[in-house]
């Protein structure tokens, strides 16, 4: 062998950039792990509905409510998450966010009843609020190139994305073989390896002292977003003129008006306002709004006509999202060599029309609807948001600096959550009407197909020429 060769491949120098690209590489490996386990633990609970409805006890409302405290807490912390990291270190706080997540899928598996459930929920949304932005700062952090980072970033969203399609499919397969409860402990060793691969391999980011937690902006930001969701999940229940309702919805509104007015005067705000004189950054924030409300929301609605509808088994509904499963991962690895050749919001469209055509190719839809007839228009739906995700979370973290990664990322996944809460409680609230359930998944999917061309209106007429 050449001894310049060996002099070359054994220097200090190539030594420490493979050590620093292998580190890279299990630091993104632990930050797909804890955005995988959160994707997971959207959707694999929806496959397990009806499971736990006969266990525990409860129609919809009650359902929702198993689905929507995970997502509420999700959403309403996320920012304090991220501003957290910035403050004392995105990767202590994302290691002990998913300690927390760990533990509290233990005590979701451990609940003997539908409250202590839907209490062990809200404290797995914290953790995974926890995990996210940070996963997110840390991967800033780990890749210094728009081009890499871009990448990773696709990676980091194809292995969410595979989790949260894949959901269904193994929640289907754990609650056939072993129940329900199984669901929650699958969590615990992707826990304990994320952990360890954390704290090997990632690097810590710079921190902030000086950044403060804003309790007065994280009060009523909580506030408002659990008043708007029951008041929709409940209004499905009990009408939407009930007093407890229309008083919910006052509470939602007096509470949001309150968090913008402290938001707009807090010295260190929880939603720095500044960030949405930067147009890129908050159209691409509404637009991943508007996507979790469509698809998220469809996906709660068709785990519901699979088993209550169609009367199928937790694993055959599985089965079903198979297909939706095996669309995105290629479509996320693809998305940002797409984004490469056309540019990433042209991009991002073209997902959102994908999604959007195959909401209204599932229109016709009746109870009796052969499974084959609708294959196509899942996987479409599921193929554009594969799409669209990888350049919509690069592009809203390249358009604000390096150093307020971790709130941008908040920002971002706070929006996406709320729209997710949203979703499940407009489209449960829709199909909750006895003897209406077709009715209702008509009327989501008109919802679905008009708020993703709604999303790729705003994005492709709003975006700059060069975004």
């Amino acid at each position: 062998m050449p001894a310049e060769y060996l002099q070359l491949h054994s220097s200090p120098k190539t030594w420490n950039a493979r050590g620093a690209q292998a580190a890279s590489a299990l630091t993104l490996a632990a930050m797909s792990l804890g955005y995988g386990v959160v994707q997971l633990d959207v959707t694999i609970v929806n496959t397990a509905l009806d499971a736990m409805g006969r266990t525990l006890g409860g129609g919809v409302a009650e359902l929702q409510w198993v689905v929507s405290a995970y997502t509420i807490a999700f959403a309403a912390f996320i920012l304090t998450a991220g501003a957290l990291g910035d403050r004392i270190g995105a990767k202590r706080v994302f290691m002990a966010g998913f300690a927390i997540f760990t533990a509290a899928s233990l005590a979701c598996a451990l609940s003997p009843n539908a409250i202590v459930l839907i209490a062990a929920r809200l404290v797995q949304g914290l953790a995974a609020a926890i995990l996210v932005p940070n996963s997110l700062a840390l991967l800033n952090h780990a890749y210094a190139d728009d081009r890499a980072r871009g990448r990773a970033v696709a990676i980091w969203a194809a292995g969410a994305s595979l989790a949260l399609t894949a959901g269904p499919f193994v929640g289907g397969a754990l609650i056939t073989l072993v129940g329900w409860r199984a669901i929650f402990l699958v969590n615990l060793p992707i826990g304990l390896m994320g952990l360890w691969l954390s704290w090997r391999h990632a690097t810590e980011t710079t921190r902030a002292p000086s950044r403060e937690i804003d309790l007065p902006g994280q009060v009523a930001a909580i506030g408002a977003l659990g008043a708007v969701a029951g008041a929709i999940i409940e209004g499905g229940a009990l009408g939407w003129d009930h007093p407890a309702v229309l008083a919910a919805f006052a509470s939602a509104l007096v509470l949001a008006v309150l968090f913008v007015w402290r938001e707009s005067r807090a010295a260190q705000p929880m939603l720095p306002l500044s960030l949405f004189g930067h147009r890129l950054f908050t159209l691409t924030a509404l637009v991943g709004l508007l996507v979790n409300i469509a698809i998220y929301g469809l996906i709660f609605v068709l785990s519901l006509y699979f088993q209550r509808i169609n009367g199928l088994s937790a694993w055959r509904t599985g089965l079903a999202f198979v297909p939706m499963m095996a669309a995105v991962l290629p479509v996320n690895l693809l998305a940002p060599r797409l984004a490469e050749r056309i540019g990433p919001c042209p991009t991002i469209v073209v997902g959102a029309c994908i999604s959007a055509l195959g909401c209204l190719g599932l229109l016709w839809i009746e109870a009796d609807t052969s499974y084959w007839m609708i294959c196509a228009q899942m996987i479409a739906i599921s193929g554009g948001l594969g799409l669209l995700v990888p350049p919509l979370t690069s592009t809203l973290l390249g358009s604000v600096e390096k150093a307020r990664s971790g709130i941008a990322a908040g920002v971002l996944n706070a929006t996406r959550q709320t729209g997710s809460v949203l979703g499940v409680a407009l489209f449960g609230s829709l199909v909750a009407s006895e003897g209406a359930f077709m009715a209702g998944l008509h009327a989501s999917l008109v919802v679905s197909a008009a708020v993703l061309l709604l999303a790729a209106a705003v994005i492709g007429i709003g975006a700059p020429s060069r975004g």
